[in-house]
């Protein structure tokens, strides 16, 4: 039976995300909010977040909760749970509410997953990235292709029934061959979702300095493309469906939290640097996390109020990623705006190089716009930034 991915009209519900910054090693290529080095405030972290979470209690309905970072699991399984307690007591959490949890594979233990389960997280998303050693070293991984399929085993024989598996992909060096292998032996753990990603030079990290300096070449875009592709194919043939540019479920396991952002749907973001989308309102907290905690609880840095035009742009550009595209009805419903009247000639472009198509009231990238995402997201945001300056 064919599984019809979801569009923007398949809403989840609210959101909390919770961020952890804490991790053993910063790796070159990430530009998160994210530090290695100061284990000693994971205490004081955890009590100012518990903190935040007290202040910014609510009567609101919340479907998904998501620990990121950083390195969750860097914190210990009793700090872990006092979070996810005081969530509970401060918000109206559902009984069926996805609670994801991300980790790498050297933090994590077959009783640490127990742990995980037993404090109320029953989603586990794991920080795979390659399984070939020589491009672990390049991404400067801590842990070893054994550990990480080590990990995804001891989660599932804690109990995990949902477990996914993040990976990169086009790394220079690294061959065809690495990546079918490590794609077949991720599959082997029986992961019921991955992540992939290309991987992309961030001003400010390590890697954009070795690119910069000719230390390393800069990622190949048609091998790129390439391995793509002959994911896409191989997942499809293993029972999975992409639901999104860079995400793949096998059923309908697909990351809910996530879904909720590519929606435009409402979000409390709490801890260093979390961003918040709450009624039209966008908000983020201070970065640092020795500034978080000296603030703590009141540590909301900015914030800015999205007019109606500029709403419809952010979903526009969001919802656009999803394989079950946007549903043009349901969009104009909720933000008052035509999307083929208001983007005419640019849209008409995207369509007749065939990047998008139209099809059953559904806008969506086309088999070749999911190799250019990005690219089409935000040639399809321009005429409605426009509309926002107006």
């Amino acid at each position: 039976m064919t599984i019809r991915p979801p569009s923007t009209s398949d809403t989840v519900g609210r959101g909390i995300y919770v961020h952890v910054p804490f991790c053993i090693v910063r790796c070159g290529y990430c530009d998160f909010n994210a530090y290695a080095g100061m284990d000693e405030l994971a205490h004081p972290y955890v009590e100012a977040l518990i903190s935040e979470i007290r202040h910014r209690s609510d009567e609101g309905p919340v479907a998904t909760v998501f620990f990121g970072g950083g390195t969750p699991t860097q914190l210990d399984s009793d700090q872990l749970g006092r979070i996810i307690d005081a969530i509970r007591d401060c918000f109206d959490v559902a009984a069926d509410a996805e609670v994801t949890i991300e980790a790498n594979p050297e933090s994590v233990s077959r009783s640490k997953f127990t742990q995980l389960l037993e404090a109320g997280f029953n989603r586990v998303s794991i920080g795979v990235q390659s399984l070939s050693p020589h491009i672990l070293a390049k991404l400067e991984r801590v842990h070893s292709a054994e550990r990480a399929l080590e990990a995804l085993g001891e989660a599932s024989a804690a109990g995990f029934e949902r477990r996914s598996a993040d990976l990169i992909y086009g790394t220079p060096s690294e061959s065809i061959a690495d990546w079918q292998d490590g794609v077949g032996r991720i599959l082997e753990t029986g992961v019921d979702h991955i992540s992939a990603y290309a991987l992309t030079v961030e001003e400010g990290t390590p890697l954009h300095s070795w690119v910069g300096r000719g230390q390393m070449p800069p990622p190949d875009e048609d091998d790129q493309a390439m391995k793509y592709e002959w994911l896409v194919e191989r997942l499809a043939g293993a029972g999975f469906t992409r639901y999104e540019v860079s995400n793949f479920a096998k059923g309908r396991s697909w990351c809910r939290h996530n879904l909720n952002y590519w929606q435009a749907g409402e979000y409390l973001g709490l801890g260093a640097g979390a961003h918040s989308h709450v009624s039209g309102r966008r908000s983020w907290n201070l970065k640092s996390p020795q500034g978080y905690i000296a603030k703590a609880p009141e540590v909301e840095e900015g914030f800015e109020v999205l007019g109606a035009a500029a709403a419809a742009a952010d979903a526009a550009m969001l919802g656009i990623r999803l394989s079950g595209g946007i549903d043009l009805g349901h969009f104009q419903e909720t933000f008052g705006v035509d999307l083929l009247e208001s983007y005419g000639s640019p849209l008409e472009e995207l369509m007749g190089r065939g990047i998008l198509e139209l099809e059953d009231g559904y806008l969506r990238l086309s088999e070749r716009g999911h190799l250019l995402g990005s690219q089409a997201a935000m040639v399809f945001v321009s005429p409605l930034s426009e509309l926002a300056r107006s």
